[in-house]
């Protein structure tokens, strides 16, 4: 017993509250690491697939936007046109393009009787283009369920619409779907984007199982056009420019059944990244729209950020204590936790990544994820100083 209260006693107060700070954050962590994280890996791993008639799927339209995109088209469209889907149409919107989009769409459309294409007026809203965009492909649209992508991607096989089909049979109202990003090798941090991507659809994936769904990514999602409708199209973030996607299932998903499709197939492949400043510009539009976010989920994603680095401030102010007080217990036991959260951690993403893109994280984790939020902030402000210009 005496020895016990030697031990109590050779540490300070503040010693004993960091350590008692660390050990909580370390659970924190630790819970939005199992109930979090994990989720997507062991709900897809768990998941079982009921047998379906071809008569029984519904009919979707897949809906397109796009803006000077006929070399995307040209490549691209052939896989979405040469699904193996028994009723599916194709709509894509030309946003007043001047390159040769209108003659790639005139062309395909003589091969494929799927596709129909429709333009947006040259006078319209510039600001909620892509916004008018969509509500023609959604008027024109003949299925009630709506399936959306960008001419920039590609689904991953053939049977893409067929998994979202599936979906819509277990009476959902909303699916997400993960967007894989095909980037080529010589690409300056090329890792941390796939990190950036992956860590990005586990958050809202996860969230849309947990039954609190907040955004989605117009790359690769669908939802009923009845919802579009009641919730009176894209009125409530017509003053926000873009949004059409995340923002908008944030606004409509609550109270919704909302699933999720996690499948090789179901997946779709964002192709052209071939800069750090083109995913800039990509990831930035979602970084803008993100401030204008509501609900539980989103703030308690913004809990995970701050306890993640409160761990680690915490974590270097027990060390430091420990080396000038020579407190070396409680500095081995600070890298233990530290250890340990990164290595249960390390798991997770791992395993998810297996499930979605591949590629595999090492001791780079750490340096990946301490770093996003600071490039986040980074990017939300070139964001913010790119759309107040427009103005």
């Amino acid at each position: 017993m005496e020895s016990i209260f030697s031990l109590f006693a050779q540490y300070t107060l503040v010693e004993w509250l960091l350590t008692g700070s660390l050990l909580l954050l370390f659970l924190i962590h630790l819970l939005f690491c199992i109930l979090l994280y994990r989720k997507p890996y062991t709900y897809e791993r768990k998941r079982k697939v009921p047998a379906v008639a071809e008569e029984e799927l519904p009919g979707i339209s897949v809906i397109i936007s796009s803006k000077n995109n006929s070399e995307e088209l040209a490549k691209n469209l052939p896989f979405i046109l040469e699904q193996d889907y028994p009723l599916f149409e194709v709509i894509v919107v030309n946003c007043g393009s001047t390159d040769e989009t209108d003659m790639v769409l005139k062309a395909a459309e003589q091969k494929y009787p799927h596709l129909y294409h429709t333009y947006v007026p040259a006078d319209s809203d510039g600001t909620n283009e892509k916004k008018l965009a969509l509500t023609l492909g959604i008027k024109a649209a003949k299925h009630e369920i709506l399936l959306f992508t960008e001419a920039y991607c590609r689904p991953v096989t053939a049977r893409w619409i067929r998994e979202y089909g599936k979906a819509f049979l277990q009476e959902r109202d909303i699916v997400l779907g993960y967007s894989r990003l095909i980037i080529e090798k010589k690409v300056w941090m090329r890792q941390f984007i796939h990190f950036d991507n992956l860590i990005h659809h586990l958050k809202f994936i996860a969230m849309a199982l947990a039954h609190k769904p907040f955004m989605g990514i117009g790359r690769n999602m669908a939802y009923k056009k009845a919802l579009f409708y009641g919730n009176k199209g894209f009125s409530p973030i017509l003053n926000i420019e873009g949004g059409e996607d995340d923002l908008y299932i944030n606004r409509i998903a609550r109270g919704k059944k909302t699933g999720v499709v996690m499948t090789a197939d179901s997946m779709t492949d964002t192709r052209g990244i071939d800069s750090f400043f083109t995913w800039r510009s990509i990831k930035s539009k979602y970084l803008y729209t993100k401030q204008f976010y509501r609900g539980f989920a989103f703030h308690l994603l913004g809990v995970e950020t701050v306890t993640k680095y409160a761990f680690y401030l915490a974590f270097l102010a027990i060390v430091g204590l420990a080396i000038m007080n020579a407190a070396y217990y409680l500095a081995a036991f600070a890298l233990l936790l530290a250890i340990l959260r990164f290595f249960v951690l390390l798991v997770i993403i791992n395993k998810n990544s297996v499930l979605f893109d591949g590629s595999k994280y090492h001791l780079n984790l750490f340096l990946f994820e301490l770093f996003q939020p600071f490039n986040n902030l980074r990017f939300r402000k070139y964001a913010n100083r790119r759309n107040n210009s427009r103005r």
